[in-house]
């Protein structure tokens, strides 16, 4: 500042004679216009980071912002999903859908014999095609697993984890059967819930009508080989 103020002086008094009097306002106003052009020049870069970093905690905060509305809907969606679907779970049982449509046939034993399932819970195998007690309700339990009850003993058809066949007067896990459809068109039924070893455990009849116990009879065995006949 005082090198331009010294110039300034210089020129002044070269241009001033010895009969002119000079003033050092010329050179003040110089100096000023100088001063205020360097101020001009540091200061807006400074002043033009300072709006921009005002600017970017607002655009950050906007977009965080919009990230946990998202996030937050997303969760309540869920949270709708689920208390609607009710509780999920591989151990959760439910059987309200053993209420829906329901096929009504009899199953023809591949030994002759229609599966009956009498008034007392017993079940054994008869030739007459007029046995009531041989009448059946088939419902689906889940994919490829069925429910048979006896529609005139209203007793289910139950396997238990000793292979013994027998009516049961309340639904349980004794009811689930994997029902198959075999090379021969016929259809086997297996305990979804009891295993014999690692095997699977099948209904049947024997060739005198009575039911086979679980541990001995195998898929390929024709004695659980059942033809379901529309009634």
């Amino acid at each position: 500042m005082s090198r331009w103020a010294a110039v300034g002086s210089k020129a002044a008094g070269a241009d001033c004679g010895p009969q002119t009097t000079c003033t050092l306002l010329p050179s003040l106003s110089w100096a000023l216009v100088l001063t205020l052009l360097l101020v001009s020049f540091i200061c807006l870069p400074g002043a033009a980071c300072e709006s921009l970093h005002r600017d970017r905690p607002r655009h950050v905060s906007l977009t965080t912002e919009v990230n946990l509305s998202n996030t937050e809907t997303t969760a309540l969606t869920r949270g709708h999903r689920n208390t609607a679907g009710g509780p999920q779970g591989r151990h959760v049982r439910s059987y309200n859908h053993l209420q829906g449509d329901i096929r009504r046939r009899k199953l023809f034993s591949f030994q002759k014999f229609f599966v009956r399932i009498d008034k007392n819970g017993k079940v054994n195998g008869t030739k007459s095609k007029d046995d009531l007690f041989s009448i059946l309700e088939i419902t689906s339990v889940d994919v490829g697993v069925v429910a048979i009850r006896g529609l005139h003993s209203n007793y289910y058809l139950a396997l238990n984890r000793k292979g013994e066949l027998y009516g049961a007067r309340e639904f349980n896990v004794d009811c689930t059967l994997k029902e198959r459809i075999e090379e021969n068109g016929y259809n086997t039924y297996a305990s979804a819930e009891w295993r014999n070893k690692k095997r699977q455990m099948f209904v049947g009849l024997n060739v005198h009508g009575k039911p086979l116990r679980g541990k001995k009879s195998r898929r390929k065995n024709t004695a659980t080989h059942f033809l379901p006949i529309l009634v």
